[in-house]
This record gives C-alpha cells, structure tokens and sequence, in this order.
C-alpha cells in the first residue's frame, strides 16, 4: 500500500470494514482474538480486503512484535534471523508473509518445524485457494480464514472516515464511480482517490475517469459474480451448449480468473460429467491443466477454449461419479466386510489367476454381492460394458 492508505488504515478490529463473519463481536475469530489464543493461520481472497490490515490488528492486539515479509522475495535466513532474535524472548513473534502461495515446496516445508514448535505464530495472506496452492503441512498446522470483495456500503464507509479526517469535496456521481469502479478493493480505491486529490481537492467524475477510464472487473473480486461464473460454464459445459460455455469462459477470463483455476475445474468435469464415455476428455483436460500453469495468460485462452469445445461436445456420464459416491455410503454407514481369504497374501493359494484361464474365471472378490456401477451406456461406456460382458460369456460357454 501507498503513503496515503497507509495513514488510514484501521488499527482495531471495531474499525475494519467489511469481513463481519470475521471481526462481528460473536465471530469466533474474534472471540479467539480477543483471548489472545489464535495460532498460525491462512488468509485467502481477492486483493485489497484487509488482509495485511488485519495480522497487524492481531499483532497489535496480541502485543506481538510483527514482522513483513513477502514470499516474492522470501529468503529463509530471514526467518531464521527472526526466531534467534525471539528465542529467549517472552513474546513470540508475529510473522507475516504475503504473497505465501508463492512459496515454493521446499520453502513451505521449512516452515512446518518453527510452525509446530510454536517458536512464532504465522500468518500468510494469499490471493489463491490454499487448497491448491499450499501444503498439507501448512494447511494442517494453519486455520483457515477466507476473506471477501468488501460491498459497495463498506467502501462507502471507509471513504467517510477518511472524509472526517481530511478536508476535501467530491462529487455524488464521482463518489458513485470511486465506489463502483473499485469492485469491492479497498486499496484500489484509495489509491484512485489519492492521485484525484493530487490533481484537485475537488474530485470530479472526469479527473476520475481520466485516471482510471475503466471499472475493474468483477470476474474475481466479487464472491456471488465468481461462484455464479463457473457454475454456469460448468453447467452449460454439462448440458452440452458450447456457445453458452465459451462465453461463461470469457467472462471469467475477462474478469481476471485465474487459469489454473478454471483448468482445474475443467479436469474435475471431465471425469464427473464425462467419464468413460469419452475417457479421452479427463486426458486433454489434465493436458489443458499442465499446459496453462506453464504458459498463462492470454495464450492460455486458446487451449481453454479447445478444451472447453471438446468437453461440450463429447457424451455425458456420472455412472463413476454415483458408483463411488454409493460405494462411499456403504463404507461409512454399513459394517466392514472382511476380505476373502482367498485374495489375502495368506490365502493367495486358493487364488485363481485369470490370465491362466483365458482372461476371466469365475470367483468371488466379496463375501456377498453389492452392486454400486451402473453403465449409462452412452458413448464409450456402451464398448466397455459390451467388452465386460463378452468376457464372461465367452468363457460361459
């Protein structure tokens, strides 16, 4: 952040605008804040909605010595540096790394002994999905707490309290544009706002429009906006309507998601909404995926789309979705079956090896019969049924 946000930045939780579900007096967030007992946590969401704002409150709450660093430029020696100055000290540190998703693996892991010796509370602030982009270590050591694009009523009140603080005009359709142009980032705006009342302590919708001539997108600094996107190009990638999906793919693009992210979604698709009727998709989907985290934007789009076509277009099946989900059911509501002692290392005996009889022999792998698969057969699930039943029969005869 700049000078000018940086002078208005809140230091108390009371004053931090938007992110109720976190800093409301009823959150848990604050309840464990004020009890001075959070721990090492993960902070995710859109850029410019409190994120480093609120470690600091935390720091300065729990009275903690806090230090910043950025994983873009992330050196371990500098945590090191850290905790043999804390060693003997009685306030462990605060230590924030922005940015954390671009820690490589190597860098994570070595936070994990610090993390469970407790030698310092960490906090890592990130614009992407932890579940994607950190470890399991990180993650199982860490809480969780997602952040969301601030309303149009949270800008508003931020812009208030810096108007009680300085003097300046501006007009209602230039706060309108300030407000709306920002999509939900707080830095974004104030950072606007800083640069119009360099030009004029009077801010007008054309000195605004002239700094920033268009609004930024909404694709992923609105929560419904981003949710709402992807689960209509998945549903219209589902329904088989490849206009529908390439311009649901647009939007999001246009809107600043990120590759990996759609790709991902892509390749979950392919093997929910496609599987074995056409289980070529689940292998360009995982190409897509490959290919976008190596090229990025804006040749990325061109492989998104080629995916997103063939996905539209290839038969649909959820027969492997709903037989795993079933077969899930019975493990965790039914007793546990034993293993037949013909197919355990102790009973591989009495274990009949198909390839000796031709491919396929009659034998049990259950001790009673459950049925979980069902073909659709639709596409290429018709052949592999055709295929299972062939075996049998042939070797019937």
């Amino acid at each position: 952040m700049n000078n000018f946000s940086l002078a208005y930045r809140p230091s108390h939780i009371e004053e931090m605008c938007g992110q109720q579900h976190l800093c409301a007096p009823d959150a848990p967030f604050r309840k464990l804040l004020e009890k001075k007992s959070l721990s090492h946590s993960i902070f995710f969401g859109p850029a410019g909605v409190g994120k480093t704002t609120l470690a600091k409150i935390v720091a300065k709450s729990m009275e903690l010595p806090f230090f910043e660093l950025d994983a873009t430029n992330f050196k371990l020696e500098d945590i090191r540096k850290i905790l043999a100055n804390h060693r003997n000290a009685l306030l462990k540190p605060l230590i924030f790394i922005d940015e954390v998703h671009r820690l490589s693996k190597t860098q994570q892991e070595a936070l994990l002994l610090p993390m469970e010796n407790h030698e310092a509370i960490i906090i890592g602030a990130s614009t992407e999905n932890p579940y994607f982009t950190l470890t399991s270590g990180i993650r199982s050591r860490s809480s969780l707490f997602e952040f969301f694009s601030l309303e149009a009523k949270d800008l508003e009140r931020v812009l208030e309290m810096i108007h009680q603080k300085i003097d300046f005009e501006i007009k209602p359709d230039a706060k309108a544009y300030l407000i709306d142009s920002s999509a939900g980032d707080v830095r974004s705006m104030l950072n606007l706002l800083e640069f119009a009342l360099k030009v004029d302590r009077c801010v007008d919708l054309k000195t605004l429009k002239a700094l920033r001539p268009n609004a930024l997108k909404d694709g992923v600094s609105s929560s419904n906006t981003h949710y709402d996107l992807i689960s209509a190009m998945i549903k219209s990638v589902r329904g088989s309507d490849v206009d529908a999906s390439i311009y649901y793919l647009a939007r999001l693009i246009d809107g600043g998601e990120s590759a990996d992210f759609i790709a991902r979604r892509l390749v979950i698709l392919a093997s929910e909404d496609i599987g074995n009727a056409n289980p070529n998709a689940l292998n360009l989907a995982n190409s897509c995926l490959q290919s976008v985290s190596k090229i990025g934007f804006p040749e990325a789009r061109i492989i998104l789309a080629q995916t997103i076509v063939y996905l539209a277009a290839s038969p649909k099946s959820n027969s492997a979705y709903l037989a795993i989900n079933q077969a899930l059911d019975y493990v965790k509501n039914e007793k546990r079956l034993e293993v037949p002692k013909h197919l355990t290392k102790l009973g591989s005996k009495a274990y009949q090896y198909p390839h000796d009889f031709g491919g396929w022999v009659a034998q049990s792998y259950l001790p009673k019969p459950l049925h979980f698969y069902e073909t659709s057969g639709i596409g290429f699930e018709k052949t592999l049924q055709e295929w299972l039943e062939k075996i049998k029969q042939n070797k019937k005869k």
